[in-house]
């Protein structure tokens, strides 16, 4: 447990973040908890580095510094909450703004090669020229989803939306479910439970869903009238990246959600539609990606006047929870070719044994950079 005197100073460094005075709470927790031992310490400085990062024209290394100081705080303590959420914030923000939370500056910094970039291209080239001469038979490593977003919930920020978007996708009733209305550059919706699947041809999607559990709204012998309550609490806003909950007005959610696109920072949206996650991660036909990215590369399908993808329709196969992580598997179907997926979701890479020469000489690259 934190004496008195660091429970103090963590009070007095974030009041001074309220008053927009990061540097001072760097150096008041600094002067506190000189060997960083508590976990709300790591925490809190990283919330004064984000603000540094701003502050100084979005610092590149400052960000990757407040991502370190989460990370730490999460390792010292995995149930602080306050700090996982910093760190999803932060890693979405830094994806918005095209910078990587680490590693890539081993090799390169602000877009120009380092010593060891130069020195793994010119053997990444050599063992490439290798494999083509050697090795002419490729592996191929197919995925069965053409897209994975991997989703981290809010329960702590919206408990009953958590709750019933849970019931939902463990009872499978978001499988074959469409993402219905696309807009790029803003978000993608889904999960129309009534209305919005594939098979049947969704041409009502988007005028149903309901809530899985009875909170008191609607009439209890009719589920498809049951709604969720609206949850708005404090730090929790739009963002790329953020699952909120979709409505027609205040305590109609139900089964439908939405996605906030790469470039959308929707924030006419805040207070009026529940947030309660954001995509972490994902998979884009077998290529890892942030969970950002692949929600973009979903929002540039063709659509129609009305927002309503055409020839590729992304379509939620499952959604699989565990504990708070929600992992949304999706293929992009062929309207016109019924229940077919559209692409192979396959992609070609080298040879098993290049890949595991390139892969060991990165991996001893970068423990060598760490050590």
């Amino acid at each position: 447990m934190a004496s008195d005197k660091i429970s103090k100073g963590w009070d007095e460094a974030e009041k001074h973040l309220k008053k927009d005075n990061p540097q001072k709470a760097l150096d008041l927790l600094r002067e506190v908890d000189a060997e960083a031992t508590e976990s709300k310490t790591w925490r809190i400085a990283g919330e004064a580095k984000v603000m540094l990062a701003r502050k100084s024209g979005n610092n590149r290394k400052l960000f990757r510094e407040s991502v370190s100081h989460f990370q730490k705080a999460l390792k010292s303590n995995p149930n602080d909450k306050a700090a996982r959420r910093g760190l999803n914030n932060v890693r979405s923000e830094m994806d918005g703004l095209g910078i990587h939370a680490g590693g890539s500056a081993i090799f390169f910094d602000d877009g120009a090669p380092t010593f060891m970039g130069i020195v793994s291209i010119i053997i990444g080239l050599g063992l490439i020229l290798v494999a083509l001469k050697v090795i002419p038979e490729q592996l191929a490593v197919e995925s069965e989803y053409d897209a994975t977003i991997v989703i981290t919930l809010y329960p702590e920020a919206a408990p009953n939306t958590v709750a019933s978007f849970k019931e939902h996708a463990n009872a499978g009733q978001y499988n074959g479910i469409v993402f219905h209305r696309i807009i790029d550059n803003f978000m993608i919706q889904g999960g129309d439970i009534e209305n919005g699947e594939f098979s049947t041809g969704w041409s009502s999607a988007g005028t149903g869903g309901y809530s899985a559990i009875y909170y008191g709204q609607g009439q209890q012998s009719d589920m498809t009238s049951w709604t969720i309550p609206d949850e708005f609490k404090a730090g929790y806003q739009h963002a790329p990246g953020i699952l909120a909950m979709a409505n027609s007005g205040p305590n109609t959610g139900g089964s439908q959600f939405y996605l906030v696109d790469k470039a959308s920072t929707p924030s006419h949206l805040d207070n009026k539609h529940t947030v309660f996650g954001i995509a972490v991660s994902g998979q884009w036909y077998g290529e890892n990606m942030s969970g950002i990215d692949v929600i973009d590369k979903i929002s540039q399908v063709a659509t129609d006047s009305n927002s309503r993808p055409t020839s590729d329709v992304p379509t939620i196969q499952k959604i699989e929870i565990v504990g708070d992580q929600a992992t949304m598997h999706i293929n992009l179907l062929d309207s016109s070719a019924g229940d077919t997926p559209s692409g192979s979701a396959m992609m070609t890479v080298p040879g098993f044994p290049i890949l595991a020469t390139i892969s060991a000489f990165l991996a001893a690259a970068v423990k060598t950079r760490q050590e």
